[in-house]
């Protein structure tokens, strides 16, 4: 006799909603932004906020912590600073350890702040992953506030809804979807910005384009030399427009949370994920991204989902703007003569959530996803982009 058995559905949402500013020198005495914003939900009460700062931030701004403090004591009507900004490490290499989180979270209990206290954090993609892992596991979710200072993180990941760490050998294993509470984008950081993060980011401007706006990759081709001489106003339009395609993503595309398997903003990801851990994490992410772009752009010419012009007119904005196509990385083979780069296929499919799922324009301004990808063309199109670097 089969038990009769009673099922119960529990179905609810909940709505998320942060704001996300641009603008200069946020962090001026006179410009209320920050307090404003820490303030939006309870106004009329003093917050406690504690600051973490990005330690590559702190290299290049000096002055930057003292800054911070004197903000608050500026503002201190409406916050109050908990503790003298904290340094956090920053760059993929301190991703690469649950270290660094582990010492935010203990900075935060030692700090004593609830649910309702903030967390400011100032840096880069890298940094604001640590610190903002470390925000949403603490109370299971402390209010996050980013201020992202590099290029990729202005215009990519810090108007973004993930956190992560990388670990066992895999790119962001770790993390959880945790929306901040709101976003202040200091274009002014971008000026002390060391030349590899500042080009870097770039790609993923390009990346976002290609799937999404043709007519942003136009503008990312006819300003490839003004981006490689660090146009402050060029790069500014570029941060703004890739920020906003991102934010359009996340709101439209009905999965915020990657339930699904498809992720059309890691197009060319699945090789650049595999080459930084080639690297020991001494490739960056951003030069990372622009090979891998320009390894599925072949595949996609070779597919026919863009013509030879286009497939050209990619490589040379990257040549142009100082994006690299090629990496020596892309020949190292393992014992079974393989090329080691190939496993990112697998390490992709297993993040994605079992059937492999690649994202490639179709045409630019569009995105198609493919659900196999044939080796020898990959080979193919390392050769052709190792022959073009070497002016073969």
């Amino acid at each position: 006799m089969v038990e009769m058995m009673r099922e119960v559905i529990q179905s609810f949402s909940v709505p998320f909603e942060y704001p996300v500013y641009f603008g200069r020198d946020l962090l001026a005495l006179d410009n209320d932004l920050l307090a404003r914003t820490i303030g939006r939900l309870e106004p009329g009460r003093r917050h406690r906020v504690q600051v973490f700062i990005d330690s590559g931030v702190l290299a290049t701004n000096p002055g930057v912590a003292d800054c911070v403090t004197a903000y608050f004591d500026a503002h201190g009507d409406a916050v109050e600073l908990v503790d003298a900004p904290e340094s956090v490490a920053g760059g993929e290499q301190a991703k690469n350890s649950r270290d660094a989180t582990e010492q935010v979270m203990e900075s935060i209990a030692d700090h004593h702040l609830c649910r309702q206290s903030y967390v400011v954090a100032i840096g880069g993609g890298s940094a604001l992953d640590i610190v903002g892992l470390a925000a949403s596991l603490v109370h299971r979710g402390v209010r996050l506030v980013r201020m992202p200072s590099t290029v990729l993180s202005q215009g990519d990941s810090g108007v973004g809804v993930k956190t992560g760490i990388d670990a066992y050998g895999m790119k962001n294993f770790a993390g959880t979807f945790a929306p901040p509470d709101s976003v202040l984008i200091d274009y002014h950081f971008l000026r002390t910005l060391p030349w590899s993060y500042w080009i870097g980011g770039v790609s993923e401007a390009f990346k976002v384009a290609m799937i999404r706006d043709a007519a942003f990759f136009d503008f990312l081709c006819e300003n490839a030399e003004a981006l490689g001489k660090r146009d402050e106003l060029v790069i500014e339009s570029v941060v703004e427009r890739s920020a906003l395609l991102h934010l359009e993503h996340i709101r439209s595309a009905g999965d915020p949370f990657e339930f699904g398997k498809a992720r059309p903003l890691d197009f060319g990801h699945w090789s650049a994920h595999r080459l930084e851990v080639l690297s020991g994490y001494e490739l960056g992410h951003g030069q990372a991204v622009a090979v891998g772009i320009a390894l599925d752009s072949f595949y996609a010419w070779r597919a026919g989902r863009i013509d030879e012009q286009t497939f050209d007119k990619i490589l040379s904005a990257f040549e142009r703007c100082g994006l690299p196509i090629w990496v020596r990385l892309l020949d190292r083979r393992g014992s079974d003569g393989c090329r080691e780069v190939l496993r990112g296929l697998e390490e992709f499919r297993e993040h994605l959530g079992g059937e492999l799922t690649v994202t490639l324009p179709s045409p630019i301004g569009q995105g198609a996803e493919v659900h196999t990808m044939d080796e020898a063309v990959i080979e193919e199109g390392i050769e052709f982009l190792g022959a073009r670097v070497r002016g073969s």
